[in-house]
């Protein structure tokens, strides 16, 4: 069908087409050959063509079954060359209008640019309101403006359908577009995402809108509304067919494509998925804006510096020159100091800081020979017995602390946060960690949140003030400030302090 538009002579056959299009135009259904050549220049094909180069043109789109070809016996010639020539009378076949159509579509798809029109939403809101009050109106000689708004609806979603779609994939190739000017697309890309703002804007308010106004008309019946439109749209007879069939089916389709832009059964509208597009053009916009930021501001690829590197790796002199250079590039020698160890590095946390940790004895000798120590002899076996000492009085140490901390901070009873007015500096560190435990925990129907240590030694009840008092709490190193809760931290039953106070009493 579109083979006029590959062959050498495509310029001449398109020409030649567009002639025959521009005579449909104009209401004439056959075209002589003198004709053709006065509407190859009225179509804007100059070129010289002679007589026997347009009679192989016309024969080959014959044969190609675009045109048709008829002689015309009421016409009166002087000669027999002018017979010859005059007598044949051209005109487009089905087949050639249904190729010439599309090859306007296609040029007018190329020449085109996809666009999100809520003008387009208001429309499709008039005209199912048009058809909702047409279709209350039974007189026979409405169904005429039934049949034109029916189309005018049909057109404006087939508009709304295809922007959305060719407007998607100018994006995505906006997007894709390599060596983009960073100042052109920066300004497209602020324009776009404002036309993007604008369309989203009461986008819900328009589709529940077309919502409500196509169930009220499906309220009234669809196979009513495609009955009187096929009434009202007056198709002329076709011969051994019967139209009404085909152009109902249609109907059918347009109408379930309306449905599921706007009210599905079942799933998401599909102008809901509008939402969606605008978001993901919006963020794809400003990731590939960041990208070209990145292209311009970095000289170089990391792929064009390690090739860079490996030439100069090739080209290093010696072995120690090649060191050097691993070296000042990576910075991956270990500092040599880095691989001592605490005497008792086990009780020392992984994830502690080194300036949170003890130090460590470094040796005279590292600074001057890299040497931690002199080798020499393997030494004896290491006395662990003042290590052990010095752990066990550690943990003593730690328990009597923690013993302190639970007593000094065991209430007794219910008490405000500011009654501990000032704390030692570990003291509160351990009285933040019960109010964060009982935070966490779900409040209780009094309002209440109860919490335990881990090894269930201490409870703590925490109950919000009703005043909105402050609480500021005082250390060494500052002070604390917070909702001022009133706090109740005992010992449990099955502590050993709390046995004490369960025997005492």
């Amino acid at each position: 069908m579109f083979s006029f538009t590959t062959t050498d002579r495509a310029d001449v056959h398109t020409a030649v087409m567009y002639a025959f299009g521009e005579a449909n135009e104009r209401l004439e259904t056959s075209l002589a050959f003198d004709q053709v050549r006065e509407r190859l220049r009225a179509v804007g094909f100059y070129a010289p063509v002679d007589d026997d180069g347009l009679t192989r043109t016309l024969a080959q789109l014959v044969k190609w079954k675009l045109l048709d070809v008829v002689q015309n016996h009421a016409g009166s010639y002087a000669t027999a060359e002018e017979y010859e020539r005059k007598n044949l009378q051209y005109s487009l076949t089905r087949r050639g209008e249904a190729a010439f159509a599309g090859v306007q579509h296609a040029l007018a798809v190329l020449s085109s640019s996809g666009a999100l029109q809520t003008a387009v939403l208001d429309a499709i809101v008039d005209r199912l309101g048009e058809l909702g009050e047409l279709l209350g109106n039974d007189d026979p000689t409405v169904n005429r403006r039934i049949f034109t708004t029916l189309q005018e609806l049909e057109g404006h979603l087939d508009a709304l359908r295809n922007n959305t779609k060719q407007f998607n994939g100018e994006l995505q190739r906006l997007m894709r577009a390599e060596g983009a000017d960073l100042t052109t697309f920066n300004e497209v890309k602020s324009a776009t995402v404002a036309y993007l703002q604008e369309f989203v804007t009461n986008l819900d308010v328009r589709a529940d809108t077309i919502r409500v106004a196509l169930g009220e008309v499906e309220e009234r019946g669809v196979s009513v509304l495609h009955r009187r439109a096929l009434d009202g749209a007056e198709l002329p007879p076709v011969q051994g067919t019967d139209p009404a069939a085909a152009w109902l089916s249609a109907r059918a389709v347009k109408w379930e494509g309306l449905r599921l832009w706007f009210r599905p059964e079942d799933g998401t509208p599909r102008v809901r998925q509008l939402h969606d597009v605008a978001r993901r053009a919006i963020v794809s916009l400003l990731q590939v804006l960041d990208r070209i930021t990145e292209s311009r501001r970095r000289s170089s690829s990391a792929a064009a510096d390690f090739r860079v590197l490996a030439r100069w790796f090739a080209n290093a002199p010696s072995d120690d020159d090649a060191h050097r250079l691993w070296g000042t590039a990576f910075g991956l020698a270990s500092a040599r100091h880095a691989h001592l160890a605490h005497a008792d590095a086990e009780p020392i946390p992984t994830g502690a800081g080194w300036q949170e940790t003890p130090s460590v004895q470094v040796s005279a000798l590292l600074r001057t020979s890299g040497r931690t120590e002199r080798m020499g002899r393997t030494g004896g076996v290491r006395d662990v017995q003042a290590l052990r000492a010095e752990r066990k009085e550690r943990a003593r140490r730690e328990r009597a602390e923690m013993e302190a901390a639970w007593q000094r901070l065991a209430t007794g009873g219910p008490i405000r946060l500011s009654s501990f007015a000032r704390l030692e500096h570990d003291t509160l560190k351990r009285l933040l960690d019960l109010l964060g435990r009982a935070l966490a925990a779900r409040p209780g129907s009094d309002g209440g949140r109860r919490a335990l240590t881990t090894d269930g030694r201490i409870e703590v009840l925490l109950r919000p003030a009703r005043d909105g008092r402050t609480a500021v709490l005082r250390t060494p190193r500052g002070r604390f400030s917070g909702p001022d809760y009133l706090v109740d931290i005992r010992f449990t039953a099955a502590s050993p302090a709390g046995s004490r106070e369960a025997a005492g009493a």
